[in-house]
């Protein structure tokens, strides 16, 4: 996925999402839902109803890009939350895109010796 340069918001729509709608109706729900600019450079991410397609939308300075990803098993970790938006870290939107659970990350390496 071709991202924005520099430091980027991320912002994830909690709920879900009707997954036909495309640039004008997701940047409409950016706007009066979420309440923020949709042409910010942020990303924002929003989930279907089966939890197996997302959609991220961004403005490149350019023009509108979306980024579409089916799952072919599983489903995208989304918070249980009804409405409302949630900030992630490039780490975490990383996790999400490969279905990982980025809600509750904890190191699994230890260092063995103290330099």
């Amino acid at each position: 996925m071709m991202l924005p340069a520099g430091e980027v918001r991320i912002y994830l729509a909690c709920g879900i999402t009707d997954m036909r709608k495309g640039f004008h109706s997701l940047a409409a729900q950016v706007q009066t839902v979420l309440q923020h600019d949709p042409y910010s450079g942020a990303i924002f991410l929003f989930r279907g109803r089966r939890g197996d397609l997302i959609k991220c939308l961004f403005w490149d300075r350019q023009g509108m890009c979306m980024y579409v990803k089916k799952l072919d098993r599983g489903r995208f970790v989304w918070p249980q939350a009804k409405d409302g938006v949630v900030s992630l870290t490039m780490a975490q939107f990383s996790m999400l895109l490969e279905s990982i659970d980025w809600r509750n990350t904890a190191w699994t390496i230890r260092p063995e010796v103290v330099v």
